[in-house]
């Protein structure tokens, strides 16, 4: 389609779009440090689209029907801040507070500020995240709202991107337009595909993507990119825009060596001359959506968790499934993904019953966290499972949610050499220390299927990065299914008067542990067995008291590697308190696996009841 431009129009952009770039110098420079020079490429693109297509009361940031605005190149920040005073969302004096300590403007977007979905700058992830909060809009909301997210051509070299333009292709995200800002000048010098423009738009033809080349200074071109982005139905838009690095500034623009580093005090008056200082200190006013709400989804009721019958055997991988299910009967903002192992995982159980809220990301990890990501921007309960192994492809992800204060459920299945034949390949052995180490996160770890329903109920009602490993084998039913477990909590399995050492498992190796016991009461030496389902936050008051009430000795058994799991969550819980230090053994897997099974594997690995009972009667 076209478009015209009346001049008052053009004067318009041309005048926000060089406030951008005064306010991109000024605030780095005052900061001394920061990225004017890739904030300036594309301060022609977001003039237009602030003024012109952009829908968002700033007065509401929670609008329902509001834009999102994501800056995939978050290293762009000054840019999008300078967006915001210019929509007098935050004044001149705040902008000026960049990078500063107790600032909310800090060197990468984060939702500190409340006009931010997420976080960015860890590169390759906005868009990831975009296409996320495009499904959701397109499937669930059914709203018109648009999500615009800002590219730099140097992260087009990740992956991550890649995979996000495959699942928009496939589920037609056509409310979703991809400004590629093309400035051709990476970090150290050009990027790999440089100013081919073409490259860029075949690739993402190739995707199932409708893709716009253009001249990203040229106001015309810019503003008949957005017009035809808005009219093309059914499949996502690539825009992308041929640049210059530092556009405006004489000994800025094109030039290598300026990336990440903000103007000398002693240039930057030379700057601003070039950029007609000024007149530029001006309020633009941005177009408000329309008053439109959501799908409506009926009252949340209670939720009817499946029961399992003690003496039976049941995976709580089966019990997530299951569970999950309920849960999605009962909430209808609850949404579940998975890549591609639903089967096995069992989240097909959700899927069967409700189709309409799962979205199937395939064999792509780091898409299937940023679509849970990108939906919880929304306001949906987001479960999102595959094997606990394959996490650690999108631990990128998941540190960055922690950043973006995001609220997803994360179920690693097939955990540990308990999953047997398939060898240590499909093994997640470091995932308990991976999860662990994010802020904020809540690790849970189930031994038996009714703990495990419970617990992913406990979930959805829990905030931040919530991970829960499940297991492959089938294992007795070890609590009766109105048996409560909190997230911090833990069980006491076995204990006496007379216990003179404490074992703690999780998992499957409690299950190990219940076996070791039997054969040491049958040598009169009495163990307290501790299930440590929670391993963050650990039961802490629990734990202190076995040792002190179990003659200070304690043996911990996981299946996993030593370094970071449970083993070392019990031994951080009495390096925090004054006292004696208890003697501690941790059994984990300390070689490498191969195929087996599981049986062979854990004997193996020194974590079966058989090692378990040799280590309390070394101890004691």
């Amino acid at each position: 389609m076209t478009t015209t431009q009346t001049q008052p129009q053009i004067q318009q952009w041309t005048n926000l779009a060089q406030q951008l770039r005064v306010d991109s110098i000024r605030c780095t420079t005052t900061a001394g440090s920061g990225h004017p020079t890739s904030s300036m490429s594309a301060a022609d693109l977001m003039a237009v689209l602030m003024i012109s297509y952009l829908r968002y009361d700033f007065d509401n940031p929670k609008h329902p029907n509001n834009d999102h605005l994501i800056f995939s190149k978050g290293h762009a920040a000054p840019l999008l801040y300078s967006m915001y005073k210019a929509a007098g969302a935050i004044d001149d004096a705040e902008l000026m507070t960049l990078r500063k300590f107790g600032s909310r403007l800090e060197g990468h977007p984060t939702p500190a500020l409340p006009y931010v979905d997420v976080a960015t700058g860890s590169l390759g992830q906005g868009l990831p995240i975009g296409v996320g909060v495009a499904m959701a809009g397109k499937y669930l909301d059914k709203l018109p709202y648009h999500v615009w997210v800002v590219l730099g051509d140097s992260e087009m070299a990740e992956g991550s991107i890649w995979e996000a333009c495959d699942k928009a292709g496939f589920y037609k995200t056509d409310h979703l337009i991809a400004i590629l800002d093309c400035n051709r000048l990476g970090q150290r010098g050009e990027t790999e595909l440089g100013w081919n423009t073409a490259a860029y738009a075949a690739r993402a033809q190739a995707f199932g993507w409708h893709a716009i080349e253009i001249d990203g200074h040229d106001y015309e071109q810019i503003n008949q990119a957005y017009a035809e982005a808005l009219q093309t139905e059914g499949r996502p838009t690539m825009i992308i825009a041929k640049t210059k690095k530092g556009k405006g500034v004489s000994f800025l623009e094109n030039k290598e060596g300026w990336h990440g580093k903000p103007v000398p005090k002693d240039k930057e008056d030379e700057a601003l001359q070039e950029l007609h200082r000024p007149a530029r200190s001006m309020t633009f006013s941005v177009q408000k959506p329309e008053n439109l709400q959501p799908a409506s989804i009926p009252p949340a009721k209670a939720v009817d968790l499946p029961r399992y019958e003690v003496g039976s055997s049941e995976a709580t991988r089966k019990a997530y499934g299951d569970a999950l299910k309920a849960l999605g009967d009962a909430d209808g903002h609850v949404v579940a993904m998975d890549g591609e192992v639903s089967n096995s995982t069992y989240a097909q159980e959700f899927a069967k019953a409700f189709p309409e809220r799962f979205f199937e990301q395939f064999i792509a990890e780091q898409q299937l966290v940023a679509t849970a990501i990108g939906m919880q921007v929304r306001h949906y309960i987001p479960f999102a499972s595959t094997f606990a192994a394959f996490f650690s492809r999108a631990y990128d992800f998941i540190r960055m949610g922690a950043i973006s204060r995001a609220n997803i459920r994360l179920c690693g299945s097939h955990a540990g050499v308990s999953i047997g034949e398939d060898g240590p390949s499909q093994m997640a052995l470091e995932d308990l220390a991976m999860m662990r180490a994010v802020f904020g996160s809540t690790v849970l770890y189930p031994s038996d299927p009714n703990q495990a329903a419970q617990l992913v109920a406990e979930m959805a009602k829990h905030d931040g990065i919530v991970y829960l490993r499940s297991t492959r084998e089938k294992t007795p039913v070890l609590y009766a299914p109105d048996e409560k477990f909190t997230v911090g909590g833990s069980k006491v399995v076995k204990q006496s008067a007379q216990d003179k050492v404490t074992v703690v498992a999780a998992g499957i190796t409690l299950h190990e542990a219940l076996k070791a016991y039997e054969q040491l009461k049958g040598e009169n030496i009495h163990a307290r067995i501790i299930d440590a389902y929670s391993v963050k936050p650990i039961d802490e008051e629990t734990i202190l008291a076995a040792a002190e009430e179990a003659g200070n000795k304690i043996v911990t058994v996981e299946d996993h590697w030593p370094e970071g799991g449970l083993g070392d969550a019990v031994t951080e819980v009495f390096t925090q308190r004054d006292g004696p230090m208890p003697q501690v053994v941790k059994l984990a897997v300390q070689s490498m696996p191969g195929s087996g099974t599981p049986a062979e594997l854990l004997e193996e690995a020194g974590i079966s009841a058989h090692h378990i009972v040799q280590a309390v009667k070394a101890l004691i």
